[in-house]
């Protein structure tokens, strides 16, 4: 699979997600405007390669900027940050750039150059954490076992590899024959859309379905485990990822199913005590009255439609980090996870 973003002759090039499957196309962004309107409008997604476009962003930003370095600085960082709020990555990638304007804001030059290296040194970091996440999860999935997923979280959503689809890669690679069922994930659809196609590429065996059949087939015994990505887990371990993701939580843990979450460290945010600070996206109605140009309820109905939902911690088994795995207690697990 090419890369689903990547720093190339000072241009931030994404795939575009938007029109997957059936067409594998790359958008060349020149400036940060042109890169945040890509993070809002969806281009790229997935809190992990979240993260990335908005380091590269900051950077391309800067490296084009003229005049006042710290006031365009500012700026940037402002158009970035108010692009996807429930995200976390996003946030911390921008962080990390802050800190090395800080350190280098006297010298242009340099500072262009630092910013640039610690987008791509964020980029690279991703795919070896990604990797670790496999390397500990896999431990959890028994050869013969079926998996469900619930949107997309693999190479589309990070830097590579993938964080729940990490662990069922890293499963398969060491021998284990691991099927999985992917839910549609509506109303975007990027579990049929994304998750299908990246496991067709890899040829690993993959079934879709309905949202609304996964309790079905868990009462058939068809499910043996569920692993979900998370776009902003809180220091209690109560985690926001694509809405419907609660509502899987809750089937699992009615037939005694364990429900993994897959996540770098990058996506847990010690500063807020649990799931209920955690701001939840809502996104235009369009979303869900069409689908690809196709109107499917009438202009004038109401709509809600939030991209996340909160699942509470006392309805996960674990979380798999790049460090360790973790299970309840989850709050002094993570305490332990950030000051090792």
């Amino acid at each position: 699979m090419h890369p689903v973003i990547e720093w190339k002759n000072d241009r931030v090039v994404m795939l575009d997600q938007r029109a997957l499957p059936t067409e594998e196309t790359y958008i060349e962004h020149t400036d940060y405007i042109q890169v945040a309107q890509s993070i809002k409008d969806m281009v790229i997604r997935g809190a992990p390669a979240i993260g990335v476009a908005a380091a590269m962003g900051i950077a391309l930003g800067v490296l084009k900027a003229e005049g006042d370095l710290e006031e365009a600085f500012d700026r940037i960082v402002r158009t970035i940050s108010a692009t996807r709020p429930t995200a976390v990555n996003l946030f911390w990638a921008a962080e990390r750039m802050k800190k090395v304007f800080a350190a280098h804001k006297h010298d242009p030059r340099l500072l262009k150059q630092k910013l640039v290296e610690e987008a791509l040194a964020i980029d690279r970091e991703d795919v070896e954490i990604n990797k670790r996440i496999g390397q500990n999860g896999e431990k959890l999935l028994t050869s013969g076992q079926t998996v469900l997923t619930h949107c997309n979280a693999g190479a589309l959503a990070t830097a590579g590899y993938g964080t729940a689809l990490g662990v069922i890669r890293a499963a398969v690679a060491g021998g284990k024959k691991i099927a999985v069922v992917a839910d549609e994930t509506r109303p975007y659809l990027q579990g049929a859309r994304l998750t299908v196609w990246e496991l067709q590429q890899d040829k690993i065996p993959v079934r879709l379905i309905t949202d609304n059949m996964a309790g079905y087939l868990m009462g058939q015994g068809k499910i043996d485990a569920v692993i979900v990505g998370a776009d902003r887990i809180a220091r209690n371990g109560d985690t926001a990822n694509k809405i419907g993701t609660y509502s899987v939580a809750i089937l699992a843990q009615y037939h005694n199913i364990p429900f993994y979450v897959a996540a770098p460290l990058s996506t847990i945010d010690i500063s807020i005590a649990s799931g209920d600070q955690i701001p939840i996206e809502e996104r235009d109605k369009e979303e869900v009255l069409n689908f690809r140009g196709q109107r499917i309820a009438r202009p004038e109905t109401d709509v809600s439609n939030p991209a996340f939902d909160v699942t509470p911690q006392r309805l996960i088994t674990a979380i798999i980090t790049e460090k360790r795995v973790i299970t309840p207690e989850f709050e002094p697990g993570i305490k332990k996870l950030f000051s090792a």
